[in-house]
């Protein structure tokens, strides 16, 4: 699923495209593409044509685009959402979803969706914030994002040190991919407990996560397959910089120990044995 970089290196390029540009048309080619707009499809396009797009936002893994109508087109990209910027003469791709036509005849945005688990939704009134992601914590390129008020919630919480990396109500945006790069650099092992986590240990963690982000989102994020890929359908490259994820039995670029997977919420964490030794009485999986 896309994390954070990716959804960002996508939020910059509809900024670029899409900003201040007015819908004509919106065809939906796929009921379940809108299935969280409860009116359904058709109320989906009428609400949108006519509107002017403002901006274009995110919070964690979701994309908004405030309208001037004070109402907010909300996006997420689910496990293999693209939005692509098209000419209008481009063929449909195969699991096109949702087409939007502008009144510039300029290129087309199209969300295409192989497995149909993203979707958009307009949301009333909510081009501040929409209401269905207020809940989401801040992520950490967010400049208001609280760093005393994140370690101190992260300590607080009776967890494992990954899982709350992965919580969006405690920091937002950070996924499977991420939250292993920045414990191999933190030199933690996932299981550690956060309340065994020291202040000073956990205020290098979030740095460590913040710098993993950054470098990834210059990247252009990262790719494993063709299922992400920026608006112009190009793919990322952060995959080369990868130290943990997916490298299990390559050698830990810090000291040279094979890089270890292990099970961790049906999918998989890797880590390195001697840099990041799984704590004493560690459940394992």
């Amino acid at each position: 699923m896309p994390e954070l970089p990716e959804v960002e290196t996508v939020r910059q390029g509809l900024a670029q495209w899409v900003t201040g540009r007015r819908i004509s048309t919106v065809e939906v080619r796929h009921p379940r593409a809108v299935r969280r707009h409860v009116p359904g499809p058709a109320h989906f396009a009428d609400v949108l044509a006519g509107r002017t797009v403002t901006d274009v936002r995110r919070r964690g893994k979701y994309l908004w685009l405030p309208l001037d109508s004070g109402d907010a087109l909300v996006g997420h990209l689910g496990m293999s959402g693209q939005l692509l910027l098209q000419p209008a003469e481009a063929a449909d791709e195969l699991h096109l979803r949702v087409r939007f036509r502008f009144a510039d005849d300029g290129p087309q945005l199209r969300f295409v969706d192989q497995r149909t688990f993203g979707g958009l939704a307009v949301s009333e009134g909510s081009a501040v914030l929409p209401a269905e992601i207020a809940h989401i914590a801040r992520d950490p390129m967010d400049p208001e994002f609280s760093d005393t008020g994140f370690v101190t919630a992260l300590r607080r919480r009776r967890t494992e040190v990954k899982r709350a990396l992965l919580d969006q109500t405690l920091i937002s945006g950070v996924g499977n991919i991420y939250a292993d790069e920045a414990l191999w650099r933190a030199r933690l092992h996932g299981a550690r407990p956060t309340d065994a986590v020291t202040a000073p240990a956990a205020g290098r963690l979030l740095g460590h996560v913040r710098d993993v982000l950054a470098e990834a989102i210059k990247q252009g994020g990262t790719s494993f397959d063709d299922l992400y890929v920026n608006v112009n359908g190009e793919s990322g490259y952060f995959d080369r910089s990868l130290n943990a994820y997916g490298r299990e039995g390559e050698p830990c670029r810090r000291c040279g120990a094979p890089i270890r997977r292990e099970a961790f919420m049906n999918r998989s964490s890797y880590s390195c044995p001697r840099c990041q030794p799984r704590p004493r009485g560690a459940l394992r999986g």
